[in-house]
C-alpha cells in the first residue's frame, strides 16, 4: 500500500471515513508517504465526500491530520 499516489491515498481515506474510521491511521501514514514522494505540501479533500461536511467536522479532521503531520485543506 505504500506505493499509492496521493489521490489514491485520499480515496482510501474517504472509504475509511465511511467505514467508521477503520484503519484511518494506516491510511493517513500512506498519504503522508505519498505526499513526501510526490513533493505535495497539502492534501485537498472534497467537502461533499466527508461524513461531517460542516465547519466543525472539517476543523476536527484538520486537527487530527495535523497531529499526524499532514497538512490538509478543503475545496
Amino acid at each position: 500500500m505504500s506505493d499509492l499516489t496521493v489521490s489514491q491515498a485520499i480515496d482510501a481515506i474517504y472509504a475509511s471515513i465511511k467505514n467508521d474510521n477503520e484503519e484511518l491511521d494506516a491510511h493517513v501514514a500512506t498519504l503522508k508517504a505519498a505526499m513526501a514522494r510526490e513533493g505535495v505540501k497539502e492534501a485537498v479533500f472534497e467537502t461533499a465526500k466527508l461524513a461531517q461536511p460542516n465547519r466543525q467536522g472539517r476543523k476536527l479532521m484538520q486537527s487530527y491530520f495535523r497531529k499526524k503531520g499532514v497538512a490538509i485543506s478543503f475545496e
